[in-house]
């Protein structure tokens, strides 16, 4: 099964990158139906790191569904100025156990459009072996929630460089 969006959000390709890599805002596009909670010793990074990442899912954000591995990379786009992420991950208990296979691909870039937003692709690709036709319209109409949540949320996202990103200026300081 596959589904996939294309969106142009509204916000620029830096916050884009830098939402879509955030644990806090993929808790907010997948809530009221899910949320997820980090089974990790530290919780949820600020920022997804490459390598697995477990978590548990909730649905209606209280009644465990199961366990699943976020397992990230991010992969060389083919295309110069698009960013991607990539989970290979899927469910390993509980409902989501019936999802182990699992491709999610999502990339920005800028708007081609020349909007000064960005374009947003998302790619799942599923099986769930003789269950995948009959959860495709709910894992479809999920998705079509998320790419609704993604373009609510994507005016209030700012790219703020992390103090290692700025460029180091000197400062001078006066003696007197």
């Amino acid at each position: 099964m596959r589904v996939l969006l294309k969106l142009v959000l509204d916000c620029d390709p830096d916050a884009a990158w830098r939402a879509i890599r955030s644990p806090a805002v993929l808790r907010e596009v997948v809530t009221p139906w899910l949320d997820l909670s980090s089974l990790e010793p530290g919780g949820f990074p600020t920022q997804w790191s490459e390598g697995e990442h477990r978590v548990r899912a909730l649905a209606f954000r209280s009644l465990p569904v199961g366990d699943e591995v976020i397992d990230l990379s991010f992969p060389t786009a083919l295309s110069p100025g698009v960013r991607m992420m990539r989970d290979g991950g899927g469910g390993r208990s509980g409902i989501m156990a019936g999802l182990r296979d699992w491709d999610h691909r999502m990339a920005v870039s800028p708007d081609p459009g020349g909007s000064g937003g960005t374009l947003y692709r998302d790619r799942l690709i599923v099986r769930a072996g003789v269950l995948t036709p009959a959860i495709w319209y709910s894992i479809w109409a999920f998705w079509q929630w998320r790419g609704h949540r993604l373009r609510q949320l994507a005016p209030s996202w700012s790219f703020e460089p992390e103090l290692s990103d700025r460029p180091q200026t000197a400062v001078a300081s006066a003696h007197g």
